[in-house]
């Protein structure tokens, strides 16, 4: 299937969209000032040991410290069964390369391994390895043994490290081999070189910025064009392109319309309906979309959809139609960790196990590791997605100082009687001439109306006069009584 790449950029951020037949497939945005960290190399010093946990906190530098836990370090991972105990491994103020493997995601820090790998556009290699691996993704035995003899023949016998061979080398030929592997032995000579100098914590290697990834992970045979909207974006990738993926040099476009590329295209709108608890579907279905700490539920509501059939066939085509916006809405999202799909309940195994099939079909486009499973015994299907790096959610937003994430304020009401107790409460301690409630238009227009005869009461019973003033910069939940 034809896909186009959009990359818009300023001075603040880089926004990357995937399109296939006019849809966005896929969403990635890096700003300046908080860039991924995932693959970079850094020199780390050893701030604490937890032998309890099997894990130590390193010092790379960044506000919080990274986490390492022992399975993630190469010398035991080699080991096997034999592996050592974190504390005969690591000692407190060591020094020592690593990796990051994990983006620091809320409370947490990045994730670190001592196992390096640098990737390349055909390439990941392995400086610690020997063997020649090949993506998954390559399912044929035969394939893959043949890529790695290809692989094999054009290593010097001297050469060192072992290599994972991409998805990609099934339409490259060995001019592209050899100029990865250059490519891949100078990024790691001149890591090696910046080691002997450095002083913990340090940053030896970082990942390349997201429009160059874009030319290294995201081009394959199916991408007909990259449009870029910035001349000077344009020009660093035509030179890179040139360099080390000369296929994808002349599908390189500059955009220099009047029209925002983003505009153009609609992408602008599929974010902000990324940003949406809701999605509609064409049918008239729709989606419910809540993401927590701990797991995002969706779930699927036929909404106005009546079929034309009867009821069974209308939740049928419903859930089918579902499978295909969840699998683009995770990815558009970028959600991970633990997910459960509520589908619409069916009678029929068939129809289960339909919707299954066509759901792992369309979650067969993700490039991120996913798990699923069945219908549970609810009639839910659980799966999870691996967490890479921080949702759109995350990225674009922020708790809502009204509601504190909760999605939801306190009633007019409910905050009119809170001030009430708390008038009373206060009476009780001091003995003011007057009692000022200070609140928001919503609480003091309910005080005037519906709850002027409590409020009276009140007075009656303090003995004090109560009097009130609109702030208009409260929101609903926010109030204070003024002793005077």
């Amino acid at each position: 299937m034809s896909e186009e790449i959009l990359i818009n950029v300023t001075p603040q951020e880089i926004r990357v969209a995937v399109m296939q037949l006019g849809v966005v497939q896929d969403m990635h945005i890096e700003r300046s000032s908080s860039r991924g960290i995932v693959s970079n190399v850094y020199f780390g010093k050893v701030i604490r040991v937890l032998p309890g946990m099997q894990s130590a906190f390193i010092d790379i530098g960044l506000e919080r410290s990274a986490f390492l836990h022992v399975a993630d370090i190469w010398e035991n991972s080699i080991n096997g069964d034999v592996a050592k105990p974190i504390e005969k491994v690591l000692s407190e103020g060591q020094t020592l390369l690593v990796q990051v493997i994990k983006e620091p995601i809320g409370t947490k820090g990045a994730r670190l391994s001592t196992q390096l790998s640098i990737a390349g556009r055909l390439l990941v290699y392995l400086p610690q390895e020997t063997h020649i691996g090949v993506s998954q993704r390559i399912e044929n035995a035969e394939q893959r043994d043949a890529l790695r003899a290809k692989l094999q023949t054009m290593l010097p016998p001297e050469h060192r490290g072992g290599y994972i061979i991409r998805t990609v080398v099934e339409t490259s030929d060995e001019p592209d081999f050899l100029a990865d592997i250059a490519y891949l032995d100078k990024l790691w000579a001149n890591l090696q070189a910046s080691a002997k100098t450095a002083s913990a914590p340090q940053l030896l290697y970082q990942e390349l910025d997201i429009s160059l990834r874009v030319l290294r992970d995201f081009v394959n045979e199916d991408t007909s064009r990259i449009l870029i909207d910035s001349r000077s974006t344009f020009q660093k990738l035509l030179e890179f392109a040139q360099a080390y993926n000369p296929n994808a040099a002349d599908r390189l476009e500059h955009y220099s319309g009047v029209r925002p590329l983003f505009d153009l295209y609609n992408v602008e709108e599929e974010i902000e309906q990324a940003l949406s608890k809701r999605v509609d579907l064409k049918s008239g279905g729709y989606l419910i979309i809540d993401q927590t700490e701990a797991m995002t539920t969706i779930d699927v509501n036929t909404g106005g959809f009546v079929g034309l059939r009867n009821f069974d066939d209308t939740i049928f085509k419903t859930n089918l139609e579902a499978t295909q916006v969840i699998a683009r809405q995770l990815r558009l999202r970028n959600l991970g960790g633990i997910i459960i799909c509520d589908f619409i309940d069916m009678d029929t195994q068939e129809h289960r196990d339909a919707v299954l099939e066509e759901f792992k079909k369309a979650l067969a486009r993700d490039h991120t590791r996913i798990s699923v499973n069945g219908f549970s015994p609810l009639g839910l299907v659980e799966m999870t997605r691996k967490r890479t790096r921080e949702s759109l959610a995350h990225v674009l937003c922020e708790p809502c100082p009204t509601c504190q994430g909760r999605g939801e304020v306190k009633t007019a009401q409910t905050v009119c009687y809170e001030i009430l107790r708390e008038i009373l409460r206060e009476a009780r301690q001091f003995n003011a001439r007057e009692y000022r409630i200070l609140a928001s238009q919503q609480v003091i227009d309910l005080f005037l109306e519906e709850e002027s005869q409590a409020l009276a009461e009140l007075s009656d019973f303090i003995t004090k006069p109560i009097s009130m003033q609109v702030e208009t910069l409260y929101s609903q939940e926010q109030y204070d009584v003024i002793l005077m």
